[in-house]
């Protein structure tokens, strides 16, 4: 075989090689998180909205629903809260108290899955900021991070340390 023709081929080969590889590497640094929300009664479709709303969000982590769980989600007649137990682990109850006091959902469930994202609460009164939570009025839809948000989620799964506590109940209220 003619050099040019092996070089061509050489070049072609490799090109074809990294093509197929560099999806499969760039999928390997995104973490996959389950989460179950069979008990969350009338919110299943508002935290599978919210989780939608993440994977639309962020690129360094996916949230799919199944089980094995990484985090559950309840529904009870409480408050909503969360209790992160580490990065992308542990239990949110979808307090009906909230809703029926006139705040979304959608919103309510984007929030606490922040908290299971690493976010912390920040109270600033911003319809604009997702973890402002019920310090935003009552008439706030947003179920959207902040670009800012959006960014600490990516950072705490390329290894940064999150903000959020560990094993502390975050109550937004």
């Amino acid at each position: 075989m003619p050099r040019p023709l092996r070089l061509a081929l050489s070049f072609v080969l490799t090109v074809a090689f990294l093509l197929a590889t560099s999806p499969a590497q760039a999928a390997a640094l995104v973490t996959v998180l389950r989460y179950d929300a069979g008990r969350a009664a009338e919110f299943r479709g508002a935290v599978d909205q919210a989780a939608q709303i993440w994977n639309s969000s962020v690129g360094n982590v996916r949230l799919v629903a199944g089980t094995p769980a990484h985090f559950v989600v309840t529904a009870d007649n409480g408050w909503p809260r969360t209790l992160p137990t580490s990065l992308g682990r542990g239990t949110i109850w979808m307090g009906r108290q909230a809703t029926s006091q006139g705040y979304n959902p959608v919103r309510i469930a984007a929030h606490e899955i922040g908290h299971i994202l690493g976010l912390p609460d920040r109270r600033t009164g911003l319809c604009s900021d997702l973890m402002s939570g019920s310090s935003a009025p009552v008439s706030c839809t947003n179920a959207n991070p902040s670009a800012a948000e959006r960014a600490e989620v990516d950072r705490n799964f390329a290894g940064a340390t999150p903000l959020v506590e560990f094993g502390q109940v975050h109550v937004d209220r």
